[in-house]
């Protein structure tokens, strides 16, 4: 069952490369005030100094220092950690760390989350339906479903403040400093930091889970309750325990073999002319490839519960029609 899930979930997502595309798009406009607003930073630093010149040619080691001893705000994230491999490597260790974003991107981070919110309902409509929705039955599902999936971010931006806020204290501050007190040997104390990391990333993990099923439920039966949603999702996991893990782990294997193939074929932060653009254009495949993978996610837990259902199309809520203007009810009576 769950490898049919899996390959049934890459057939709803190729099947639809508009969403992908939609998405991909999405992530490129929610990123890019913070990338003119960083532009107008670097460009009233350099202005029309010699560095300018320099920094044509390539990356000024001795420039960055600069800039960044005298950032403030966004300017002091334009560390080297956001180039390339580092940069992933650096989100993770933001995420597992607790660490708080700067403002900017913590704003940029919330309106992002709310195009998402109001966009992934439209999307798991698309895939549990297996067939085109269009443009108005894919944003009238987006604008059905976007209150319920705003309520149910709530209760899951809950649950996540709780794992951050007390269970990663606990872990990473009693029990960590509790077992490595009385350690000698640095690789040990290493290796439980790394052990309370995995724990810490199943605690993650469990909670995404439910809340991907909860918006599946609220989905394919026309849940209106978040809580009901969450409360059915965590019977169906209950009930599924192994097709439901062993799906999620299998995504995240594939997850992690895209890591691996970044780290290989990342950019750094040297080079120039073609040599920048294609580093540029290799960044942003590897940004559509996590997407699509982001989606399959959803399509193939959607299949995942579909198939537990015994009727792999079913959706409860009829296709969602945007409303016709009052000009079309007017000819149409006429």
């Amino acid at each position: 069952m769950v490898l049919g899930a899996w390959r049934d979930g890459w057939r709803r997502v190729l099947a639809a490369p508009a969403v992908v595309a939609g998405v991909f798009a999405a992530t490129l406009l929610a990123a890019l005030p913070l990338a003119l607003t960083m532009r107008g930073l670097i460009d009233a630093h350099l202005g029309g100094s010699l560095m300018a010149e320099q920094a044509v040619d390539g990356v000024s080691w001795d420039w960055w220092q600069e800039f960044t001893s005298q950032a403030s705000g966004l300017g002091a994230t334009l560390t080297p950690s956001v180039v390339g491999f580092a940069a992933t490597l650096d989100n993770v260790s933001s995420l597992l760390d607790g660490q708080r974003e700067i403002v900017p991107v913590a704003g940029a981070l919330a309106l992002y989350l709310l195009v998402w919110i109001f966009l992934s309902g439209a999307i798991l409509d698309r895939y549990a339906r297996q067939r085109p929705t269009r443009a108005h039955g894919f944003f009238a599902a987006a604008g059905a479903y976007f209150w319920r999936f705003l309520r149910l971010g709530v209760l899951a931006g809950a649950a996540y403040w709780f794992l951050f806020t007390y269970v990663h204290e606990w872990l990473f501050t009693d029990v960590y400093t509790r077992m490595t007190r009385d350690l000698a040997v640095e690789r040990q104390a290493f290796a439980w930091r790394v052990g309370l990391y995995v724990a810490f990333g199943l605690a993650l993990a469990a909670v995404n889970v439910v809340v991907d099923y909860a918006k599946v439920r609220t989905v394919v039966e026309d849940r209106r309750s978040a809580i009901g949603s969450l409360l059915a999702a965590l019977a169906f996991v209950g009930r599924n325990p192994g097709p439901a893990a062993g799906l999620y782990a299998l995504n995240a294997l594939v997850f992690l073999g895209l890591i691996g193939a970044w780290a290989v074929a990342a950019p750094g932060a040297g080079g120039a002319g073609m040599a920048i653009w294609l580093g540029f254009a290799l960044s942003q495949l590897y940004v559509l490839a996590r997407l699509a993978l982001k989606l399959q996610f959803l399509a193939s837990q959607t299949a995942l519960f579909q198939a537990s259902l015994a009727h792999a199309t079913y959706t409860a809520a009829p296709e969602p029609v945007w409303p016709e203007s009052p000009a079309a009810e007017t000819i149409r009576s006429g």
